[in-house]
């Protein structure tokens, strides 16, 4: 099947070709039609999977055939950098349209708010929101969305893990009732159904391969203890054949003071967090994409909604909260059916933790041994754990019949198929 089966037009055909855009990813094989056909869906797919495409394409087929006046599409995203992202994606795809579009999001100097309200006031056609904002120009009331025909929430399941059901039932409050309604969520917990039906008369649903890692992903872990992990990671970074690498910690205070030591250690690194500014946000992204900084260094934040292509290598310093995390971290790597490796720290305390992950992906992640200088990490088989406190972290005890520590992260292991399950709690420390 190709782009031109679903007789997209022309002009939209056009911008595809240009594009090298051939063949359907799954999720907008099964979207695309159910969109144009005017039905509610929830799609669920997780990043990575061609989604915004999935929603965006039919969209614009449909403001080809008729434009109205006024804002046509509403897509509400958890992250400004999500929303920021979606923006981009539409001006690709519309480039040989006269679609226009705007990202309004917060955290912009006093100018970027004058040009988003601008942009609402003269009735972009499609509008990408993060919810805080849009209920910020719908309080002033310098937006009219009576014109609305879509609906479209984008990582539908962050959202509500961020708090944001309130503020997306308040907008939607503002909308007219008769619109299409699309819901694209990586997971499908009860909280999702929930909001679509109190959003949606009936609904077409599609999944897609939740949970499942990408098969060029070389998944690693390393059993090591808090105060082996830097020694490690310095280990692994002087590996050159890694160009481009995200390193995962828990919260922003960890993601400052591993920066800090890898600065000191004479790494040349950058750190990613939510104290940084819009603009430095962008600007650190753009030397990223540009491969003009080596190692980022972030928090969760840095899993969903930032597409950069060709990173080499994705390490969780910590191990994530969630499982469903673990797979978007890692999925930060080997996008566009490339190839990069996934290393994960468990120390003592996460041993719990790491085997949900494995559960979830139905595959045993290869243990690789500690360098011999380091000494023993934690047992993962052993049910007699010692805490973080305990004695005798790797300081003394002897390799025995290990094999030995691989830096290079070369095992050919692959994962096999997923399933989508996911625990009670996401981290919201980002």
């Amino acid at each position: 099947m190709n782009f031109r089966d679903f007789k997209l037009h022309p002009q939209l055909l056009e911008g595809l070709d240009a594009m090298g855009f051939e063949k359907p990813t799954p999720i907008q094989e099964k979207a695309i039609p159910i969109i144009l056909e005017n039905k509610n869906l929830i799609a669920c797919a997780q990043t990575g999977t061609g989604k915004t495409a999935a929603f965006i394409l039919p969209v614009l087929h449909k403001l080809l055939q008729h434009k109205n006046k006024g804002v046509n599409t509403l897509v509400l995203a958890p992250t400004r950098e999500l929303a920021m992202q979606i923006d981009q994606q539409i001006e690709g795809f519309s480039y040989f349209t006269n679609a226009t579009s705007i990202a309004v999001y917060g955290g912009g100097d006093g100018q970027t708010f004058v040009t988003q309200q601008r942009a609402l006031r003269s009735g972009a056609d499609i509008v990408i929101a993060t919810p805080g904002r849009l209920i910020s120009f719908l309080g002033s009331k310098k937006v009219d969305l009576s014109s609305l025909e879509h609906l479209i929430m984008d990582e539908a399941d962050r959202m509500l893990d961020m708090g944001f059901y309130d503020d997306i039932m308040k907008i939607i409050s503002k909308l007219p009732k008769k619109r299409q309604n699309l819901l694209f969520s990586a997971t499908m917990p009860p909280n999702i159904r929930k909001l679509a039906k109190n959003i949606m008369d009936g609904y077409e649903e599609v999944s897609i391969a939740i949970s499942k890692p990408a098969e060029g992903i070389v998944q690693q872990a390393y059993m090591a203890y808090d105060n082996q992990k830097d020694q490690l990671l310095g280990g692994i970074l002087k590996n050159n054949d890694f160009k481009s690498i995200i390193i995962f910690a828990s919260t922003k205070e960890k993601v400052k003071n591993l920066s800090r030591r890898l600065k000191n250690s004479g790494e040349e690194v950058r750190q990613f967090h939510s104290d940084l500014d819009q603009k430095e946000r962008e600007k650190l992204m753009q030397k990223f994409k540009a491969k003009q900084v080596r190692i980022l260094v972030g928090t969760d934040i840095l899993s969903r909604g930032i597409d950069v292509e060709g990173i080499d290598l994705v390490v969780n310093y910590d191990v994530p909260p969630d499982p469903e995390d673990y797979v978007h971290r890692i999925g930060r790597t080997a996008r566009a059916e490339s190839t990069g490796t996934a290393i994960t720290f468990v120390n003592d305390n996460d041993i719990k933790r790491f085997k949900e992950i494995e559960k979830l992906i139905e595959k045993e992640v290869p243990k690789i041994s500690l360098p011999e200088k380091l000494g023993k990490g934690p047992d993962y088989h052993s049910s007699n754990r010692r805490t973080s406190s305990g004695r005798g972290r790797g300081r003394s005890n002897k390799p025995g019949n290990r094999r030995k520590g691989n830096y290079r992260g070369k095992n050919n292991d692959r994962n096999s198929s997923g399933r989508n399950k996911r625990s009670s709690q996401r981290n919201k420390r980002s």
